[in-house]
């Protein structure tokens, strides 16, 4: 599973200014199947962030810490009384576990922004965090701690094996639907309860 050690480090990928390459699973969402049992993704969407032949890595969206972005600013030392502070923080991936990530919508630009799609992009510099606190960033995002990573053919692996369902990505899903309610919305975008499907999967 995506636990592994992914294809290229965090770095590698994302440099300031660096344009993230195309690929059939990027800017979608990645839907856990109910049949897959791994607790780092049961019931998990991910918003699969770079795909290449080489690999993809994602930001799961859904599975909330116990920790809100206040206590972020708050370790960082920056001023907690804006409204993203109650925001809960979640936990994407099982690598790297200790960096930041931002996924937020694409008007905004930091100093290692990358651009995703036309509607979103993602941050993993300080400075994202420091424009949230001072409520001149982003009022809608998702911040997460770490990120999942696959290695060559390892996804494409996963989703023949009746792991995953992809969709087309949903900012509304991503920005303006709660955490606990993005993998029915997902489903429901598509018209299927997923609680009712078993042992299939396939693409939007």
């Amino acid at each position: 599973m995506a636990s592994l050690t992914p294809h290229k480090s965090f770095e590698e990928h994302f440099q300031s200014g660096m344009e993230l390459s195309e690929g059939g699973l990027r800017d979608q969402f990645l839907i856990s199947m109910p049949s897959l049992r791994d607790p780092v993704f049961a019931h998990a969407i991910t918003y699969i962030c770079d795909h290449t032949e080489e690999g993809a890595l994602g930001i799961v969206i859904n599975h909330p810490l116990d920790i809100n972005v206040g206590d972020i600013f708050e370790q960082l030392e920056l001023d907690r009384s804006s409204p993203i502070s109650q925001d809960m923080v979640m936990s994407g991936g099982p690598v790297q576990m200790d960096r930041g990530f931002v996924l937020h919508p694409s008007n905004f630009d930091y100093e290692s922004t990358i651009r995703v799609s036309d509607d979103i992009c993602l941050t993993a510099s300080r400075d994202v965090l420091e424009a949230m606190a001072n409520q001149v960033g982003p009022d809608k995002a998702v911040v997460a701690l770490g990120y999942a990573g696959w290695g060559a053919g390892q996804l494409e692996e996963e989703i023949l094996a009746n792991s995953w369902l992809t969709v087309p990505a949903d900012k509304n899903i991503l920005f303006n639907t709660p955490c606990e309610h993005r993998w029915a919305a997902a489903s429901k975008y598509l018209g299927i309860d997923l609680n009712l499907i078993h042992g299939t999967a396939g693409h939007a």
